[in-house]
């Protein structure tokens, strides 16, 4: 499907295997959707070789899980995360062979469970590994309660945006309140694990 309309790039994170720009040992692919299906390319390396000049499966498999989490989050606007992933490899994926890799939601079950399914093409077509997962949203009272609510900032901003600052975000959710004796528990995390 891809090019049979807009595509809209998706945000990325600096720290994520997968998409993070500043993890010199990830992956650092880049979304995009037409809106209902997630799009992405990724050229496995040398590195990512698990035996005989075959790309690892769990490099596969966690490609996969990436665009099914994105499948999820573009149409529900929520994030979530996997709570059963199969995978099925039906052709072994080479290093420096480019794949196509393609997302969708399936099923919404009332905002509780997601099931999503992906894919991995090569350009010619030919499938080398299939996906489905169940996705479980973000609890929210596990997201950060610092800054505008998510539900606010969709009725405002444009997703795009809403899922940058979700994911980047500023860091004012990082500041470190509890301190006991001058340190916070980072700091005495460290100075346990010196001492």
């Amino acid at each position: 499907r891809p090019g049979s309309t807009a595509m809209t790039p998706l945000p990325h994170t600096r720290s994520c295997f997968v998409c993070g720009e500043a993890n010199a040992h990830g992956l650092r692919l880049r979304f995009t959707t037409d809106g209902q299906v997630i799009h992405s390319r990724f050229t496995p390396r040398a590195e990512h070789i698990g035996f005989k000049g075959v790309t690892h499966g769990g490099i596969l498999a966690t490609v996969l899980d990436e665009i099914m989490v994105w499948a999820v989050a573009v149409p529900t606007r929520r994030f979530a995360y996997c709570a059963e992933l199969s995978v099925r490899f039906l052709h072994p994926a080479q290093p420096d062979v480019e794949l196509l890799a393609l997302g969708e939601l399936v099923t919404n079950r009332r905002d509780k469970i997601f099931e999503a399914k992906g894919e991995l093409r090569t350009a010619d077509g030919r499938l080398v590994a299939s996906a489905t997962g169940k996705y479980l949203p973000i609890p929210a009272d596990q997201v950060p309660a610092c800054g505008p609510g998510v539900e606010y900032m969709l009725k405002k901003f444009p997703l795009a945006d809403v899922l940058t600052k979700v994911l980047v975000g500023s860091g004012e959710c990082a500041e470190a309140g509890w301190k006991f004796l001058g340190l916070t528990i980072a700091g005495w995390s460290l100075l346990w694990l010196v001492a």
